[in-house]
């Protein structure tokens, strides 16, 4: 049938429908017109929709009876008539005819066919009421077009697209929460047909599906975006082509007008990977383009985006496109700084969302740990700590690491964001235990870490420090007995470095309390000068224990002025330092004055924040007499001696419990000593007391010792239990225990001098040298007992000194040392002899210290009896009975006795310069571990300021130490030293008075002094042996010179002139010394000038030197010589090695000097047999120092009497080395090989450590014999009074392979010949396989 020309409707025609064409209605539907009422009309087009409804498409009479209506419906008065009633049901039965004609339309004209559909869509916004009468036609009329596709028709339509548009945009706008699922399944029905059965989806289209996903949309109608999402997920597989089009155009050719969009690309492609990866199957290689931009800002997008889609939690983006996750990955180490934090921010969701990339994600956020930028690093700590936090499980070991190494951050934020989430984690696993115990024993090192951070220099990671441990470590706001089980248990678990840290953390708020205490005395005392001057120095020394000491000094002087003017409040403070305060009254108190300082119309008010820091610092928020006495520490400890403690479920042995609950409360002891005041804790320290484990009685006395004042009065049956005890332990207990022990009965007994009689005098008379083992206690006791009441025993106690001390105990070797070329040995190695001697020598400095009188000769002679002990390496009888490493000990002794009396004014005095230098000889022993130890007991000294200021000058030598740890080391100790005197200075003012004895740049004459006569400075024009020098000088110049202050450059180089003015006091006469002097002094000036532009201005006064080292200056003498030349002075200060044969260290003449040469190593040479670990941080040392020292790394044993170094790989057979203990495992070993000290080395193997070698057996034919050692300290013969060794076959072979090097003739010291030795090498070192070359070094 055609349907080319429309017919007009009828005017008037009714009834039924005739054959002429005109318009037939249903039965009792009259005709339709626009003469009828709207109510008519609408009640007539009702009955014409009963009846469209009810037709189907095989009612082919119908269809064609009703063809005339069905074109006179679609009438341009219908479609445009105003009411909207009318308008509706006209659309429904328009949408019935599409059904009932199906497939073909009544409708033929295009344009009438747009008019139909733009006038069926238009109804179709009345969907958006649903509580519209008229809803259900609404609907109706969606489900018809949904379920017949009415609008495919439109496909034939030129301008089809934009029928579809309006649709779309109609139901997007229509779709609200108050639909039913039906009517967005018809919607996705209607929709979804057109985008599958169409040839295409043009970009419009496809805009107004996407635009419902742009965020600000998509919060607009949430339903419009879940219509938008339930079509693209139907359509994939149709669509994916479009949005793969579309993201080309503009990601990839930049044509951004293609659509309105375009600027919303990114939060598309994250929406259309939500809801289908497959949609962007091929927009993901155009991100990977995007990743690669020369745009930082689109590079940063780009990766904002992907972040999102890689961390999104279902997502597998990263498996199913590894090229691209591996391109995101290097976006990581991106130039652009915002692009680098956006990746680091991903990895906090990558981790949690995808455990299983945090493998990919560790090496890229390691290197980003170490980003140049601040808050990288910190964004690294953060993403690992939040997901530690979620799950311990998503982060390994290695992340972790990352933020253990960020608490040493340099910038404090970082640092504090490290050391916080630490704390968090530690709390969260190990104190509330949420993971199990796996997860506890990951994390159980934050709390050592944490802890050792304590040892910083900054006050803001101390006092950070210590609130984590008051609220992670150890909560204070837990129950007494809860929190005491948690510090019991945490103290006994830390390593030793870390109880250090926590006994220190205790001692230095111990201190602030002490000074706070101090300031409260002052204000109760009288206005005055000397009282305001003591204020201030006091006020001061609070504010450096606050954060940002320079704001801190007025705040502090600030509270100071209000605790002036109110009593209350000084009150208050006075109670919360007293030390009956507990911990409950502590947090009212605190709580008390900062309502008191608080200012309600300042909301932040830094003065109060500063007092709080003040505050928390000095509050006992966690010990006090409840937590120690009444309950919880002395209980747990008593039921770990009785077993019946959690001890090993807590991780701990009971052993371990004991001993360290017992520490704990000896360092509680010292800071809260009245808690202990009760006869349960005494009862339970007495049953500790009798127990086995020597430390625990030890600690146990010592407690005792600190906190026992009141027993004698209050406790007098503890008194009668506890003296036996004491008595024992002085006369049979080990060292430490009798120490303590005679300290114990002095300190808390009135009849003291009885008690301590009783054990003086059964001692002294059982001393029995043949007998050793026996002897070390009763020497201590006897030694402390001297010291502590001179009065009473000096006088008996020098016949005993005199008779059995020396005559009979250190003149006596009675037995005969291993003699195994060890140059240490561990303790429990040490022969009893030997440390019967270490003890008498303590024993004569206690005894000397308690007389303090240095009119009597005991003081001289036992200088002089200690001296020879230096001179003679340790053998004083040198009978060659005692073994290398107990003369090691014995040299230690000897050197840290004279340090000891030194630092006695009294006996200073008398201390000469030969055996200062002795003394100062010591820490360049050739036995590492003396090294150590004495630069060790040197700087505790020092840094207390007990021993005098020339003293200092001895880390001079440590410019020669051959290993690089303990250079580092004695460099960190000059700059500690040198920074607390300078402060000293600052904050005493009557400190000017006594500069000379003070202030660190006069530590220069003396160290001119000692080097000038250093052993091994024999030739003043000696090129290398002035090397040395200038290190040595430079060592200590370079510390001092960091600074100019005061012009202190100019100050020195005044003093080294001033001294060239003068002659040395201890040889005045001798040309030959005064020349050695000038020339130190002449290399010190040549350092100072080079060094510094500064040190031509004029000093600001003159200096003074030291009476004891150098004479009064000759008014008429002048001294403008020049004692080294310039040829040498241009050698020293470029620092050009000496051009020399490959062979040239290995041949090297050996030493004449005055003490064992050894063999500077570097760092990684730096073995021992004990752990060498520095108690301060080892910082890099002087570069051009540390160079001369980094060759010959074969790997040296220091502590060994004949080394041997094996040059080829193959270890040297038939050769047993002895195991060394506790060698320390970061550290290869160290050589003590001959050569000139402080210069490279020849080295030996390692492997070769401790052999013996044997001195009776015959050298080599064609070797020339080995020289025998100077003493130690003692001044070398002249070459007439020995064979000089001939050094002229030194560099030629000595049988197969094998080299020796001669003694040295440098200089007019020849060796010693008179007691020359050869040993000769190992039988197993011979039958060596012949491609080994062994070079014996023999001293």
């Amino acid at each position: 049938m055609d349907f080319a020309a429309q017919p007009k409707p009828a005017a008037a025609l009714g009834g039924v429908g005739s054959a002429d064409g005109k318009i037939a209605y249903p039965p009792g539907v009259k005709e339709i017109t626009d003469k009828i009422t709207t109510d008519e009309m609408i009640k007539r087009l009702k009955m014409v929709v009963k009846t469209f409804m009810d037709m189907d498409q095989d009612s082919e009479d119908e269809k064609q009876q009703y063809l005339p209506l069905a074109l006179h419906l679609a009438s341009e008065f219908f479609l445009r008539n105003p009411n909207k009633d009318v308008r509706l049901l006209v659309a429904c039965c328009l949408a019935d005819i599409f059904r009932i004609y199906a497939p073909e339309a009544p409708y033929t004209s295009h344009d009438k066919l747009k008019d139909i559909f733009l006038f069926i869509t238009r109804q179709l916004k009345g969907l958006e009421d649903t509580k519209s009468p008229q809803f259900n036609r609404y609907f109706y009329l969606l489900e018809n077009l949904a379920w017949v596709k009415s609008y495919n028709i439109c496909f034939e339509l030129e301008d089809c697209n934009e029928i579809f548009i309006q649709l779309f945009r109609t139901l997007f706008s229509v779709i609200n929460n108050s639909h039913n699922k039906k009517v967005q399944m018809h919607m996705l029905d209607l929709m979804s047909s057109i985008i599958m059965e169409g040839d295409g989806v043009t970009q419009e289209l496809l805009d107004s599906i996407l635009i419902n996903l742009i965020p600000a949309h998509k919060n607009l109608n949430k339903q419009s975006f879940d219509l938008a999402k339930g079509l693209l997920k139907r359509t994939v597989q149709t669509i994916e082509a479009c949005i793969a089009n579309f993201f080309n155009q503009v990601l990839v050719l930049g044509r951004s007008s293609v659509s309105d969009l375009s600027e919303h690309v990114f939060d598309l492609i994250q929406e259309l990977f939500a809801i289908d990866p497959h949609l962007l199957l091929s927009v993901m290689p155009q991100l990977e383009f995007k990743l690669k931009s020369n745009d930082g800002e689109e590079r940063l997008a780009v990766v904002r985006l992907l972040a999102k889609l890689f961390g999104s939690k279902d997502s597998d983006l990263a498996t199913q496109n590894r090229p691209l996750w591996q391109c995101f990955l290097g976006r990581f180490n991106d130039i652009h700084v915002p692009v680098r934090l956006e990746s680091v921010k991903f990895a906090s969701h990558c981790l949690m969302n995808h455990p299983d990339l945090a493998k990919d994600l560790t090496e890229y956020l390691k290197v980003r740990s170490h980003d140049p930028e601040e808050a990288i690093r910190h964004d690294v700590i953060v993403t690992i700590i939040t997901a530690a936090k979620r799950d311990l499980a998503l982060v390994n070991d290695q992340l972790l690491g990352f933020v253990r190494e960020r608490t040493l951050d340099k910038r404090w934020r970082v640092r504090k964001e490290a050391m916080m989430g630490l704390a968090q984690l530690y709390k969260k696993y190990c104190l509330h235990g949420e993971a199990g115990k796996e997860a506890a024993e990951k994390v159980s090192w934050i709390k050592d870490k944490l802890l050792h951070i304590y040892y910083q220099n900054s006050i803001d990671d101390k006092l950070l420090v210590e609130k984590i441990f008051a609220q992670y470590l150890v909560p204070h706001n837990l129950e007494t007995e809860e929190r005491m089980k948690c510090l019991y248990y945490l103290y006994a678990s830390l390593d030793p470095n870390a109880v250090k840290a926590l006994n220190e953390m205790w001692k230095c708020q111990n201190m602030l309390r002490s000074h706070v205490r101090e300031l409260l005395d002052l204000h109760k005392q009288p206005t005055s000068e000397t009282n305001c001057s003591a204020m201030f120095g006091k006020l001061m020394t609070i504010a450096k224990n606050l954060p940002d000491p320079g704001k801190a000094q007025d705040f502090v002087k600030k509270f100071n002025q209000v605790l002036g003017d109110d009593e209350k409040l000084r009150s208050q403070l006075e109670l919360l330092i007293s030390p009956t305060c507990s911990c409950k009254q502590a947090d009212v108190c605190v709580r008390e004055i900062a309502r008191k300082l608080a200012n309600p119309k300042q909301p932040t008010n830094p003065f109060l924040e500063m007092v709080k820091f003040l505050l928390e610092r000095i509050a006992p928020v966690h010990i006090d007499s409840e937590a120690i006495s009444n309950s919880a520490l002395v209980k747990l400890m008593n039921k770990s001696i009785e077993g019946t403690a959690d001890d090993e479920e807590e991780g701990v042995s009971p052993d371990t419990a004991i001993r360290s609950g017992l520490e704990l409360l000896k360092v509680l002891s010292f800071t809260h000593p009245t808690s202990f005041h009760s006869a349960e804790t005494y009862e339970s320290l007495l049953q500790c007391l009798r127990m086995e484990d020597d430390k625990v009685a030890e600690a146990a006395i010592q407690i005792f010792r600190n906190t026992g004042h009141k027993i004698e009065t209050d406790l007098p049956q503890i008194r009668s239990t506890l003296i036996p005890i004491l008595h024992q332990k002085a006369k049979r207990g080990t060292p430490h225990q009798a120490k303590q022990a005679v300290h114990c009965i002095h300190a808390i007994f009135t009849n003291k001098e009885v008690q301590l009689a009783q054990i003086f005098e059964p001692l002294s008379r059982s001393l029995n040298a043949d007998v050793p083992e026996q002897l070390i206690t009763p020497l201590v006791s006897l030694g402390h007992i001297s010291m502590l009441a001179p009065d009473q025993f000096a006088s008996p106690m020098k016949s005993v000194v005199a008779n059995f001390i020396v005559k009979d105990l250190l003149m006596n070797d009675r037995s005969t040392g291993e003699k195994n070329g060890k140059l240490w040995s561990p303790d429990e190695e040490v022969s009893p002899e030997v440390l019967a001697k270490v003890q008498a020598i303590k024993l004569l400095v206690r005894w000397l210290l308690g007389m303090k009188n240095n009119q009597s000769k005991s003081a001289n002679s036992t200088l002089r009896l200690l001296s020879a002990m230096l001179v003679s390496e340790g053998d004083l009888t040198e009978q060659k009975r005692i073994s290398k490493s107990d003369m090691s000990r014995l040299r230690l002794a000897a050197g840290s006795a004279i340090m000891k009396l030194a630092q006695e004014p009294c006996y200073h005095e008398i201390i000469t310069p030969e055996q200062f230098q002795l003394c100062a000889l010591v820490i360049n022993d050739e036995c590492y571990q003396v090294r150590q130890i004495f630069a060790q007991k040197l700087h505790k000294a020092l840094v207390k300021l007990l021993l005098p200021l020339e003293y200092m000058a001895i880390f001079a030598l440590c410019a020669k130490d051959p290993v690089k740890e303990r250079r580092a080391h004695a460099r960190q100790c000059l700059l500690k030293n040198i920074s607390i005197r300078r402060e000293y200075i600052k904050q005493n003012p009557m400190a000017t008075e006594k500069l000379l004895s003070l202030l660190p740049e006069y530590v220069v004459p003396y160290m001119i002094h000692l080097l000038a006569h250093d052993p091994d400075f024999t030739r003043s024009q000696d090129v290398d042996q002035l090397r040395d020098i200038k290190e040595c000088l430079w060592f200590m110049l370079e510390v001092l010179m960091t600074k100019n202050e005061n012009n202190s450059h100019a100050f020195m180089k005044k003093m080294a002139e001033n001294i060239k003015l003068t002659k040395d006091a201890q040889s005045p006469d001798e040309s030959k010394t005064n020349e050695k002097l000038y020339t130190v002094c002449d290399v010190a000036l040549c350092v100072i000038n080079s060094k510094s532009a500064l040190c031509n201005a004029d000093s600001p006064k003159d200096p003074v030197l030291p009476m004891k080292f150098f004479t009064q200056p000759e008014k008429d003498f002048c001294n403008d010589k020049s004692y080294i030349s310039e040829e040498t002075r241009v050698l020293l200060l470029t620092g050009k090695p000496k051009p020399t044969g490959v062979l040239g260290a290995v041949n090297k003449p050996l030493s004449a000097t005055g003490r064992k040469p050894y063999v500077r190593s570097t760092g990684a040479e730096a073995g021992s047999n004990i752990n060498v670990n520095s108690e301060l941080n080892p910082s890099t040392g002087n570069r051009s120092r540390e160079q001369s020292s980094e060759a010959a790394e074969t790997g040296v044993s220091e502590n060994e009497e004949n080394p041997v170094m094996i040059i080829s790989v193959t270890p040297a057979k038939n050769i047993d080395p002895v195991k060394n203990k506790k060698l320390n495992s970061d550290q290869a070993t160290q050589g003590n090989i001959s050569s000139d000290r402080g210069k490279k080395r020849t080295v030996t193997a390692a492997g070769a450590e401790n052999i013996q070698q044997k001195t009776d057996e015959e050298v080599d034919e064609s070797g020339p014999p080995a020289p025998s050692k100077p003493k130690r300290g003692r001044r070398p013969k002249s070459e007439s009074q020995g064979n000089a060794t001939k050094t002229d076959d030194v560099s030629k072979p000595l049988g197969k392979g094998r080299k020796r090097a001669a003694g040295s003739q440098e200089g007019p010291c020849g060796l010693e010949a008179g007691n020359a030795k050869a040993p000769k090498l190992q039988d197993g070192a011979k039958k060596a396989a012949p491609a080994e070359r062994q070079i014996d070094l023999q001293r």
